[in-house]
């Protein structure tokens, strides 16, 4: 039996373990775990087109906005109803999803080293969204949106260069005036829209391809999921505000406005000193390093002929081409910025160079791992095979971040990690059945849009099936071949796949003496 521990921190296990159950439902490709990023996005867009049709029918003043709303949630609820509730509940899932977000890229270590600014960059939009949410609840001036004008002043009012004291002069019957209620509706549909927007192009600004939209599936099992909460509950109003009276029952929207029932309990010093702490803390984390970062992958002019698809396939624009000026007879050479380079070797597997095929027994490419040079992982792998005394030996290929396989136990199974599994040419995989002996190959990695550099199982099947540069030329027997992607979770599923595997490979044998 293979041993298929991986000695992860118990919640990186319970991450896996959680995001299994979420495979088996929806299936990888729809999980919505893995595209929460994605989500977030997408909710944000549900709620600014529901806006707009929210905005069509508003009145920009203190008894036009209640009423307006109203009216759309009881009179046109069949359209204006479901409209509001569907702004409601994509602006709360907007909050789950970004959370989940973050604790899940903690968890997984995505937020230090080359991923810094993505994760810094992130910290500022959790704070427009929970603006964006208080501002929304504002608008609707019913008595909810009172006790949040009223505490949000106060809150403010602890800083003493306001030099007035917000609710007496803004905030009772004789001064609550349309005037300001204009201003705070052009701060939700106009301003924070807009500067979370911005937010959003920096925090993906480092990203190549990122992903900003979820599977069509994924998106329209969730507005139906929607539709179904806007039909079952929907989204209602308090009574109309009155600044004459107290608040004394009220319903609150806990994914926005918690942070007004922590203020009752303590105090507002203490929440600004609790809030700027928790920012700075999140802010610093990238700071924090977990271990030391591999070295950049490093050029060789000698062989690199500026052909642009280690440009192409690097998740991070890390790589990029520039004026050759060396007097070859090539027109560009790469470039590589340290600061960006994740060092995962995907631009190692998309090198034409990167062929274990030539006279030569050295293994120089174009691009490569200083830390990991392509030829260690051909010797690695000769080597292994060499040591193996089964018969028709199987080579696994994984990655540093999906199930260890080089952990893997069973006779006549020699398994080999590397940092991302597209760091592996496609043409290592024919020279292993054709050159080094191996009876099979069995190719694995992370879970299907799950890659831990974001696009290497991606790229990786694309070139197997001869969609992407470089394709696999696949001379030997193709049934020799699996392509099987599991989490650490799923390891379970990569060892039934591999017994499978070789049981067919031992027939292939059989049936060829």
């Amino acid at each position: 039996m293979a041993d298929m521990s991986t000695g992860e921190p118990l919640p990186r296990r319970a991450l896996h373990r959680v995001e299994g159950l979420f495979d088996a439902a929806f299936g990888s490709e729809n999980n919505p775990f893995h595209f929460l990023g994605a989500l977030t996005v997408f909710f944000f867009w549900v709620a600014v087109l529901t806006g707009i049709y929210l905005f069509i029918f508003f009145e920009f003043s203190i008894h036009g906005a209640y009423h307006s709303i109203e009216y759309l949630t009881h009179d046109q609820w069949y359209l204006g109803g479901i409209m509001r509730s569907f702004h409601r509940y994509a602006t709360d899932a907007a909050v789950i999803t970004m959370t989940l977000h973050l604790v899940r890229e903690f968890i997984l270590g995505r937020y230090t080293g080359f991923r810094w600014y993505t994760w810094f960059t992130g910290v500022p939009l959790l704070w427009f969204v929970i603006l964006l949410g208080i501002t929304g609840h504002w608008l609707v001036w019913d008595k909810l949106a009172q006790y949040i004008a009223i505490a949000s002043s106060e809150f403010m009012d602890w800083w003493p260069w306001f030099g007035q004291n917000m609710v007496r002069n803004f905030l009772t019957e004789d001064t609550l005036s349309d005037r300001f209620f204009t201003l705070m509706a052009f701060l939700h549909m106009i301003g924070l829209p807009v500067m979370l927007l911005f937010g959003i192009w920096f925090h993906i600004s480092r990203l190549s391809k990122p992903i900003t939209n979820p599977p069509r599936q994924l998106a329209l099992g969730t507005l139906a999921a929607m539709l179904v909460l806007a039909l079952i509950k929907p989204a209602v109003s308090h009574d109309f505000a009155d600044l004459g009276t107290v608040p004394d029952v009220l319903s609150i929207d806990w994914f926005y406005l918690w942070v007004f029932p922590l203020i009752d309990v303590t105090s507002e010093g203490f929440v600004w000193a609790f809030l700027a702490a928790a920012t700075l803390l999140l802010a610093a984390l990238p700071l924090i390093p977990r271990k030391e970062r591999p070295p950049a992958v490093e050029v060789n002019l000698d062989l690199c002929t500026g052909c642009g698809r280690c440009v192409n396939d690097c998740p991070y624009d890390a790589v990029s081409l520039q004026q050759r000026d060396d007097g070859r007879r090539f027109i560009h050479q790469a470039m590589v910025d340290p600061d960006l380079c994740a060092a995962c070797g995907i631009c190692v597997g998309a090198c034409p160079s990167s062929s274990p095929f030539r006279r030569k027994s050295e293994l120089a490419t174009g691009i490569d791992l200083p830390g990991l040079p392509l030829e260690g992982v051909r010797d690695t792998a000769a080597r292994r095979l060499s040591e193996c005394t089964a018969p028709d030996p199987v080579i696994v290929y994984g990655c540093d971040h999906g199930v260890d396989v080089t952990a893997l136990d069973e006779p006549g199974v020699v398994g080999v990690s590397l940092p991302c599994i597209a760091m592996l040419p496609p043409s290592m995989i024919d020279f292993a059945l054709r050159r080094q002996g191996a009876a099979g190959i069995l190719i694995t990695g992370c879970a299907p849009c799950d890659c831990h550099y974001r696009l290497g199982n991606r790229w990786m099947e694309e070139r197997i099936t001869g969609t992407r540069e470089p394709v696999l030329r696949l001379r030997a027997d193709p049934q020799r071949m699996l392509v099987h992607w599991a989490s650490p979770a799923d390891a379970g599923s990569l060892h039934s796949a591999l017994h499978a595997f070789r049981d067919r490979i031992r027939g292939l044998s059989r049936e060829a003496s």
